[in-house]
């Protein structure tokens, strides 16, 4: 007898994988993550009933090999999803961030002297006679005399440092490192002494700017809360050779003068009604550092108090800084 030919089984229909996919199943080590990583299986590669002994072509049942190709799948899967959008770091090593200029430190602010060291270059009452002594006080006439305004903008600056004594700012990089203030019993002067440190060409153009008050405001009207009107008198102050750069002021405070022209007069006494106050205004630069001074008096003024208080303070001041290159 004749048997029917056997039917042939039909092709199998031919997979179509989305890109990127492969039609390797995944090792048995892998996890869902690389499905995400890899696109989803479709259904035709799960393997058929009764072929799940059989692997699949192009894969090989060597055990070493499976872990190679797992571990390698591994590393692809991770390089995929750290490159892809949405990331919050870049991979690898960050270098690190380059600070602005504006924030690095400037190259051109100098070190500035410790407060021991600018106490150090102080002078004090041994310095300067048997007549002087640590303050006791502000004088009155600071409020009498000096605090008072003019019209024009350099005068009025001057009036204003007179009676602060910042002469080199108000800022917290100019605030004076040390400062010394000493009375004359006798005489009634008071001298206030500080030192401050800042940069050179600063501290110069500050010296500038004294050096153009003689002929800028060599005579003006100043006037005070009351209204009271004072004549004010600026001339230009000879100084001893000290430190690198140095500027003085001599800066009289008096009632208006008289129509004649009559200088106005001097008085000893205590009392500021009628009276003329005479103030020093000194400032000397060493280096990145100086020294400025006020020295004032309702009566004659001491000159040798301010020379020497110059001369003394410079002096130290060299030293000061000497001492502190030395240490660092």
């Amino acid at each position: 007898m004749q048997h029917a030919p056997a039917a042939r089984p039909s092709p199998a229909p031919v997979r179509r994988l989305p890109p990127g996919t492969t039609d390797r199943p995944l090792p048995a080590g892998a996890t869902a993550s690389h499905h995400a990583a890899t696109g989803p299986l479709l259904a035709a590669d799960h393997p058929r009933p009764g072929t799940a002994d059989q692997p699949p072509r192009g894969t090989t049942d060597h055990p070493l090999l499976a872990a190679a190709l797992a571990a390698v799948l591994a590393l692809t899967a991770s390089a995929c999803v750290g490159g892809g959008r949405g990331t919050e770091g870049p991979v690898g090593p960050v270098p690190p961030t380059a600070q602005s200029p504006a924030v690095l430190p400037s190259a051109e602010l100098p070190p500035v002297l410790t407060r021991g060291q600018a106490r150090a270059a102080l002078v004090g009452a041994d310095d300067l006679g048997e007549a002087w002594e640590p303050t006791r006080g502000a004088a009155t006439w600071r409020d009498e005399l000096l605090k008072a305004t003019a019209e024009r903008p350099d005068c009025r600056r001057l009036l204003d440092v007179l009676y602060t004594e910042e002469l080199f700012g108000t800022g917290a990089a100019t605030a004076p490192r040390a400062t010394a203030a000493l009375d004359d019993v006798d005489g009634g002067a008071q001298l206030h002494y500080r030192v401050t440190s800042y940069r050179a060409a600063d501290l110069d153009r500050t010296l500038a700017w004294l050096g153009t008050l003689p002929d800028a405001c060599g005579r003006f009207e100043a006037r005070d809360a009351h209204g009271t009107t004072r004549d004010v008198r600026v001339a230009g102050l000879a100084l001893p050779q000290a430190g690198d750069d140095r500027r003085g002021l001599r800066v009289t405070v008096g009632d208006p003068a008289p129509d004649d022209g009559e200088e106005p007069r001097a008085d000893t006494g205590t009392d500021t009604g009628g009276g003329v106050l005479t103030v020093d205004l000194v400032a000397v630069r060493v280096g990145d550092d100086a020294i400025s001074l006020t020295n004032g008096t309702l009566g004659t003024p001491a000159d040798a108090a301010t020379r020497t208080s110059v001369e003394v303070g410079a002096d130290r001041l060299t030293e000061a800084r000497r001492q502190g290159r030395a240490q660092v």
